[in-house]
């Protein structure tokens, strides 16, 4: 190759290369300063979206409170309880709601809780009995699991024997000579019922059996006579009513007799009177009747 074609080529290879270094630059600064301005576009949509969002939470956040019901808010609930199922022991009670019932009624009961009495329930009749054998039964509620049971064999100027049953019922075998017994309710430990029991011997039992019929025959009697009574009342004051105009003339006359004798008899004794203030002699009588005898 001849100099001079390598001059050519080396100039070239200058002019080539100073318009890389002129134009390049000039692009990548207008890409930059597009980017940029495409960013800041950005960051100002983003900025805009950010403050609307900001706006809405706010909005949502300061939002005005909901009007709740101020008439439901202000009823005062007044409450009260019913009377207790059992007078001693434990048993339950309902909750009754006098205000602030949901309907429109006065009262409605809310709920159903346990009420408790006194400890000691005295002496208790069995749960059922026969010539043999008598079925005795703790106090408690439902559910009956829930207590401890303690059943005690009651023994005269001696200490208790407590039994190995633990369940709320207790069979017993009557034997010849009268039985007590006695069953403690416990509830986390603590003495909630206390009842106790007699079991008689067979003897006792036909005995106290027998004896019940004359009381029965005699209130049976009683009340039959206390029926009849009132029965023939009643009967009696229909007749009246319905014969009110006879009876109302019965009563007349009946009224009207004793005036009649009243009359009479107080003329009878004005006829007496009058008699008696007549003179009984005759003046001179005397006289003529002494003269004629002489």
């Amino acid at each position: 190759m001849s100099p001079r074609g390598t001059g050519c080529s080396a100039g070239l290879l200058l002019t080539v290369g100073w318009l890389l270094l002129t134009v390049l630059p000039s692009a990548r600064g207008t890409n930059v300063t597009a980017a940029v301005q495409d960013a800041g576009l950005a960051h100002e949509g983003e900025g805009e979206e950010e403050t609307e969002n900001n706006d809405s939470e706010t909005a949502e956040n300061y939002a005005p409170p909901e009007t709740e019901d101020v008439s439901n808010t202000n009823v005062v609930k007044e409450v009260e309880f019913g009377l207790c199922t059992v007078t001693c022991g434990i048993g339950v009670r309902e909750v009754i709601l006098t205000n602030g019932c949901p309907t429109s009624e006065s009262k409605c009961v809310v709920r159903v809780e346990e009420c408790r009495g006194p400890v000691d329930c005295g002496w208790g009749k069995p749960i059922s009995e026969s010539l043999e054998s008598v079925r005795l039964g703790c106090i408690h509620t439902s559910p009956i699991n829930r207590f401890k049971y303690i059943w005690k064999l009651l023994r005269p100027d001696q200490q208790s024997i407590v039994l190995e049953n633990d369940s709320a019922i207790l069979e017993v075998r009557r034997e010849n000579h009268p039985l007590a017994f006695e069953c403690d309710t416990l509830d986390n430990n603590e003495i909630v019922a206390t009842i106790k029991f007699t079991i008689y011997t067979s003897s006792e039992l036909q005995m106290r059996r027998s004896g019940l019929p004359v009381t029965d025959v005699a209130l049976i009697f009683v009340l039959t006579i206390g029926v009849i009574i009132c029965v023939f009342i009643i009967f009696l004051l229909i007749f009246i009513i319905v014969n009110w105009a006879a009876v109302k003339a019965f009563w007349g006359a009946k009224a009207s007799t004793p005036e009649v004798q009243s009359e009479q008899s107080s003329a009878r004794y004005k006829d007496s009177t009058s008699l008696d203030q007549l003179p009984t002699e005759m003046p001179g009588e005397d006289d003529a009747l002494s003269e004629w005898n002489e």
